[in-house]
């Protein structure tokens, strides 16, 4: 009987140790064997553990804690070796966990205007979403005053400095295959925000440095910090808290505070116009004639001159340029003046994969050109090669 009893016992004290070994294999497995439990890590802060009970009740979100320990230990102190660079967020750090893991820190600045609300729309967006071309959001640390958050590490940084800064010239310029692959990635991702995620979200803040690059250069947007949920049947939404980038709003919204899927759709077309020519919009300057990027790329559409838009170390690598004139189109189609001109985001992933016809664009936003040169028969490009019977799309 005793014999029994102590075989039993033993068979118990096994199974609880292999339970327990395979519960630490696969927290380590999944990058976060650094992690120390929520209410452990926020011991310190009262903040922490309501904006922990805000995001869990009544849903089955699952996203780590980092203790604060973990990420200075993770980037070395703040290291400023370790900094990636600085937004509107704060400054951004690499962090290496315990694991070897590599992390991106975002470290929110006391002067960034971004409290606790902020953080906390920034987390319940993120973490409830999961596409290929979105950033993802690994975890979050309160402590005290200090508010991170911690994001899967983009080893080819943002997408402006391979088409603005360090990597833009000869060697390191992006193929048009490369850019191509850009473009198409970042409408995807912002189709999945607009119509195919369980939440309808509009980013508000689109611009190149908020699309970073993973090692294989596929593009992933970032920074939800000024993202709103739409509910329902919501199309449209204001507001008299206006913050964006400039050069990337659009005009109802920087005017009016009217934000929708357009006003992303407009910051998408500014993009898209920077990756083909290489040129910032908000600094651009050709002549008296063209007011900024947009009104150069439409000036040079009405003038039948479109090829001289693009960057010359990318027309130079090309067999024909129809792929390149297509996005060129797209891109004017969505910086159009008004809203309802502008074609939704599932309309410009259709236009982007497909030899569907387009319509000439419309005069664009903040152009200072004759309004005369709206009237379309003016194009001198061929309306059986642009033109489609519905814009808007299903």
């Amino acid at each position: 009987m005793g014999a029994r009893i102590a075989i039993i016992v033993s068979a118990t004290v096994g199974l609880i140790l292999i339970v327990c070994a395979i519960y630490v294999l696969k927290i380590r497995k999944k990058g976060i064997g650094s992690l120390i439990t929520f209410r452990i890590a926020s011991t310190q802060s009262s903040e922490a553990n309501l904006l922990h009970n805000n995001l869990t009740r009544g849903s089955s979100l699952e996203l780590p804690v980092f203790s604060f320990k973990c990420i200075e230990n993770a980037t070395k102190n703040f290291c400023t070796r370790n900094k990636l660079g600085e937004g509107g967020f704060g400054p951004v750090y690499k962090g290496v966990l315990s694991n070897r893991q590599e992390v991106a820190i975002k470290r929110l600045s006391r002067s960034s205007g971004q409290g606790i609300e902020e953080f906390k729309n920034e987390i319940t967006l993120i973490s409830g979403l999961q596409h290929r071309n979105l950033v993802k959001l690994m975890g979050f640390c309160i402590h005290g005053e200090e508010k991170l958050l911690i994001h899967e590490y983009m080893s080819n940084r943002s997408l402006d400095v391979f088409i603005f800064g360090s990597r833009s010239n000869d060697k390191a310029a992006l193929s048009w295959n490369e850019r191509y692959s850009i473009i198409e990635g970042i409408a995807r991702g912002l189709l999945y925000l607009h119509r195919d995620s369980r939440l309808k979200i509009i980013h508000r803040d689109l611009k190149t440095s908020n699309i970073l690059l993973d090692e294989d250069m596929n593009p992933k947007i970032s920074d939800f910090g000024m993202a709103r949920i739409f509910g329902g049947n919501q199309t449209i939404a204001n507001t008299n808290k206006i913050a964006g980038t400039y050069g990337y709003m659009s005009p109802e919204y920087a005017i009016q505070g009217i934000f929708s899927e357009k006003s992303d759709v407009f910051s998408y077309g500014v993009i898209l116009l920077e990756i083909i020519s290489s040129k910032r919009n908000s600094s651009y300057c050709h002549s008296e004639d063209s007011f900024n990027l947009l009104d150069h790329a439409w000036q040079l559409w009405n003038e039948g001159k479109i090829l001289e838009f693009p960057d010359p170390k990318v027309v130079g690598s090309l067999e024909t340029p129809t792929q390149v004139v297509r996005c060129i189109l797209v891109g004017l189609l969505c910086v159009q003046e008004h809203a309802n001109y502008r074609p939704n985001t599932a309309t410009i992933v259709s236009m982007l994969c497909s030899d569907t016809v387009l319509p000439s664009p419309k005069r664009p936003a903040y152009s200072c050109k004759d309004r005369s040169l709206d009237d379309p028969n003016l194009s001198p490009w061929s309306r059986n090669f642009v033109t489609i019977s519905n814009v808007e799309g299903r």
